[in-house]
């Protein structure tokens, strides 16, 4: 016997009825950003655990069938990926040359907000040793970072990344984050500068007294001078 969704008074089918493997792959075929379970879960009306199962099968199902895309557990929800095997057909088709990709300064900006967040924009100029302004508001349209709270001492405006962050990245959570000391020696000699505070910079000092501004001094994003 088939099963068949019904009528609702408003005239909506529900989806009790609907098997649970194809009702996740076509919810998740339309989605635009990380599914959870538990939202999953509420929209196909069945258990959270049954569907956490489920979603698992299908991941190791496509993964033995060997199709192109997978289904991928990404900060803290499910979605559709095509497989890495395949990156160079799908770049070829997508971007057809026009990536716009971050500049380096984005980048370093980006990874120290990623390691030291919570963490004021000051802080991060501190440790990049440039006005990063301009690299932040790259960041925050791109929606990589965004605010969270501020900073009780000084009022400052604290960053943290989002969960748009993660899926770029392909991470689960922060905890995956790779271990800095491997790829930055100097990391802990970062660490100790950092942890001393951000100078404050008298602006009427003159140019060789303590705590003058750095003259000369631009970022790559804005060309800001310091």
């Amino acid at each position: 016997m088939s099963e068949e969704t019904t009528e609702t008074p408003e005239g909506l089918r529900t989806v009790a009825g609907l098997g649970l493997k194809p009702a996740l792959e076509a919810v998740l075929m339309v989605v635009d950003q990380p599914a959870t379970e538990e939202h999953l879960a509420k929209i196909l009306q069945r258990p959270p655990r049954q569907v956490a199962d489920a979603l698992r099968e299908l991941a190791d199902e496509y993964t033995v069938q060997g199709r192109g895309f997978e289904l991928r557990l990404i900060a803290g929800g499910w979605r559709f990926y095509s497989r890495a095997e395949y990156a160079a057909a799908v770049e070829g088709f997508v971007l057809d040359g026009q990536q716009a990709r971050l500049t380096q300064a984005a980048l370093e900006t980006l990874a120290v907000v990623a390691y030291r967040q919570p963490v004021s924009r000051s802080r991060v100029s501190a440790v990049r040793g440039v006005n990063c302004d301009g690299v932040m508001r790259t960041l925050l349209q791109r929606g990589l970072v965004e605010e969270a709270g501020t900073e009780p001492e000084t009022g400052a405006i604290l960053y943290t990344t989002t969960n748009y962050f993660l899926e770029r990245m392909g991470l689960r959570g922060l905890d995956e984050l790779p271990e800095l000391a491997p790829f930055l020696p100097e990391a802990e000699a970062i660490e100790a500068e950092t942890q001393e505070g951000v100078p404050s910079f008298d602006p009427d000092a003159p140019d060789d007294a303590p705590g003058a501004p750095v003259r000369g001094t631009y970022d790559a994003d804005d060309q800001t001078e310091l």
